[in-house]
């Protein structure tokens, strides 16, 4: 299954927790998912078409101070293919940071651009880490609330060990590369 057919069950997933505006579901991508999962409105809108044309979603439309308001809703159909998919085993999980290939490709250039994108990979990996704990935070007191808070914890702690696991390699690239400018031309951990 393609990456784009999983928007399909991203958008389900989200409507199962809550109706919701196609701008909504782009917030939450963009925050909440952002950290493993992302979208453009490019990709959201045909998708909420499609479900719509299967009978997975329905749009309600309705006048909210003037403005017309689209709210998509999970039918009991889309229930179904939502439970289908996650009961399929994973296909394919992937990393991808332009980061790592500027970085495997760096070789071409100097090591202070290098160093430059390690910095800046620190840095937005940081500021996501005092979201992540803040959410984890969060969390921790609404357990009990509903089921789902368990899940969305699981995937905020699995994001907190990993963005720590990348500071870590952050101060350790950092020094690699110290060591190289200082002219000791092999690099031993």
């Amino acid at each position: 299954m393609a990456n784009s057919k999983k928007m399909d069950f991203v958008i389900l997933g989200l409507l199962a927790h809550e109706s919701m505006t196609g701008y909504e579901i782009k917030k939450r991508m963009d925050t909440i998912l952002g950290f493993f999962w992302n979208a453009s409105y490019g990709s959201i809108y045909p998708t909420l078409n499609e479900l719509q044309n299967k009978q997975y979603v329905t749009l309600q439309e309705e006048k909210d101070g003037g403005r017309e308001k689209k709210s998509y809703t999970i039918t009991p159909e889309g229930k179904e293919c939502l439970e289908r998919w996650l009961h399929l085993p994973v296909e394919k999980d992937e990393l991808r940071y332009e980061t790592l290939l500027k970085l495997f490709f760096g070789s071409n250039t100097d090591d202070s651009i290098t160093l430059q994108h390690i910095e800046k990979f620190e840095e937005k990996i940081r500021n996501q880490l005092v979201v992540l704990i803040a959410m984890e935070s969060s969390l921790q007191h609404v357990l009990s609330e509903e089921d789902a808070h368990l899940n969305y914890l699981l995937t905020v702690t699995f994001g907190i060990k990993t963005y720590e696991a990348y500071l870590t390699w952050c101060i350790q690239a950092k020094n690699l590369l110290s060591k190289r400018a200082q002219g000791n031309g092999k690099v031993i951990n």
